[in-house]
């Protein structure tokens, strides 16, 4: 149990700097050989800030790097399906940002470059990790709140004046429901258990902002007439909130996504007019996530979300937008489950 799994980073984004560099060197089962960035200087500042070996100047060359197990992918949207193939083929396990893929069928691509491999593509929802979710799944499972009639989603914020932001390049896959929307979308796939059957979607795309939705508001239905309603905005107040509404009972998850190792993820449930609240170990939840991915690679453990996860929630996302563009209720066909 002393082995560890080698990283390289494609990219100094934000998202890597902020959150998954340290919880990868906070982690058990990881740590961080090299950085690569197509700015040399800026791959050797990082590699500098965190302590990190090897800076290259090109993506290419880390990911033929033999001294790296698995490569994390934190570049623009548009970059996922390229450099996760090219990785794979390069003997390289991947973990790539969400959403892992522009449609459905680059999603399937990758999964089949990775099934062609051998090695272990996920995709990374850091907050399916934390223990929270498992908690609330078995709250759900004991019937405390009885049948599920309605799960309701937020996942806001405005950066709306963020000059170059890649989030408002259309060609690069930006827009709302790409980079948040994705959250509610498979939070209500994992606590249901299901696939929905349809999707409307109304969404705001912006002129200013190179038409890329600045803010969706959404119905998914799925079995048993459960009603799925959430809304994504780069453009609004700031919210991130999922409630669970049951026959018998509640549960409430004040920030549902974005929860800090600090500040605690406690949730609430209601349950017979009685209100309490769940108290929720505090932990890194980018660390656990990649100590999941460790456990797979180094001792065989399961995928806990495989790449067939990611096309199903990337078939959402294709309807999702063909709504919101289109002004039509999308029906989704069933699709087998495959490992």
């Amino acid at each position: 149990m002393n082995r560890k799994l080698s990283w390289g980073v494609l990219g100094v984004a934000s998202i890597a700097r902020r959150a998954v560099i340290p919880g990868l060197l906070e982690s058990q089962f990881n740590e961080v050989k090299a950085l690569a960035s197509r700015d040399v200087a800026k791959a050797k500042q990082a590699a500098e800030e965190f302590g990190i070996e090897k800076a290259y100047g090109s993506y290419e060359e880390l990911i033929w790097d033999d001294a790296i197990d698995a490569v994390y992918i934190p570049l623009p949207n548009h970059l996922h399906r390229e450099w996760a193939i090219r990785a794979l083929q390069a003997g390289k396990h991947v973990l790539c940002e969400k959403p892992l893929a522009l449609t459905a069928a680059e999603a399937e691509e990758m999964a089949a470059a990775a099934a062609a491999s051998g090695k272990i593509l996920a995709e990374a929802f850091m907050y399916r990790h934390h223990p929270r979710y498992d908690m609330i799944r078995s709250i759900i499972a004991s019937g405390e709140i009885g049948d599920i009639r309605n799960i309701h989603a937020t996942f806001t914020f405005n950066s709306s004046g963020g000059a170059g932001n890649v989030r408002f390049r259309k060609e690069w896959g930006g827009g709302s429901l790409y980079d948040i929307g994705c959250y509610p979308i498979t939070a209500a796939r994992l606590l249901l258990g299901q696939e929905p059957e349809a999707a409307t979607v109304q969404a705001l795309f912006s002129p200013e902002h190179d038409n890329v939705d600045m803010m969706a508001s959404g119905l998914l239905e799925f079995p048993g007439n459960v009603a799925v309603k959430f809304d994504c905005g780069m453009w609004a107040a700031s919210r991130n909130h999922l409630e669970i509404l049951g026959i018998e009972g509640l549960i409430e998850i004040p920030s549902a996504f974005v929860a800090g190792p600090d500040q605690g993820a406690n949730f609430f449930v209601t349950s017979k007019g009685v209100r309490r609240e769940v108290e929720v170990p505090k932990v890194n939840q980018f660390s656990l996530e990649c100590d999941d991915f460790a456990r797979t690679v180094l001792f065989g453990e399961p995928q806990k979300f495989t790449p067939d996860d990611s096309i199903r929630n990337m078939r959402v996302i294709d309807a999702c937008l063909r709504s919101a563009h289109e002004r039509i209720r999308v029906e989704l066909q069933p699709q087998p489950i495959r490992p």
